[in-house]
């Protein structure tokens, strides 16, 4: 008996003794464990990556919705505004039809008047109307550049 037999007999049992403790079992409980744990981190990233996702569209949705809301905001002003500079050049022109019959130089000094006082009437409504739909639909910093610019197209366009 040499020691190649001895050697032999030695790793029979060895082996016998790693299957009788189940050694091969608790090594396969524990990879199979450790394999459950990394496709359960994989289900979780995957369903946090779709949140992720579902919550970006969500926030692109409300930022192009209130990009929309905000040019109807300002197309409404400036249609509100086109319609007050309208109706105040209609009513200034009917004031200097009945006033043509006085005198050129009363004439001259109301027609002055009337036009700056329909000039300033339409500039505060042309400002109120716009304040007040900015005030109901935007934020403080969106209603004062929308505030700014309606202002000033109303008195370019009164100019």
């Amino acid at each position: 008996m040499d020691a190649t037999f001895w050697a032999l007999v030695a790793l029979i049992i060895f082996i016998a003794i790693i299957v009788y403790l189940k050694v091969p079992g608790m090594v396969a409980g524990s990879l199979d464990k450790r394999a459950d744990t990394i496709r359960n981190e994989l289900d979780e990233a995957r369903r946090m990556r779709e949140e992720a996702q579902q919550l970006l569209a969500e926030y692109q949705r409300k930022r192009k919705d209130a990009e929309k809301e905000a040019s109807d905001i300002v197309a409404s002003a400036e249609r509100e505004a086109q319609t007050i500079v309208k109706e105040a050049k209609e009513k200034t022109e009917e004031y200097v039809v009945r006033r043509t019959a006085m005198a050129e130089e009363k004439i001259a000094k109301a027609e002055s008047d009337a036009v700056g006082e329909v000039r300033a009437s339409a500039v505060n409504l042309a400002v109120a109307a716009a304040e007040r739909i900015i005030a109901e639909k935007a934020d403080a910093a969106t209603q004062k550049t929308l505030f700014d610019k309606s202002l000033t197209e109303v008195k370019q366009r009164l100019n």
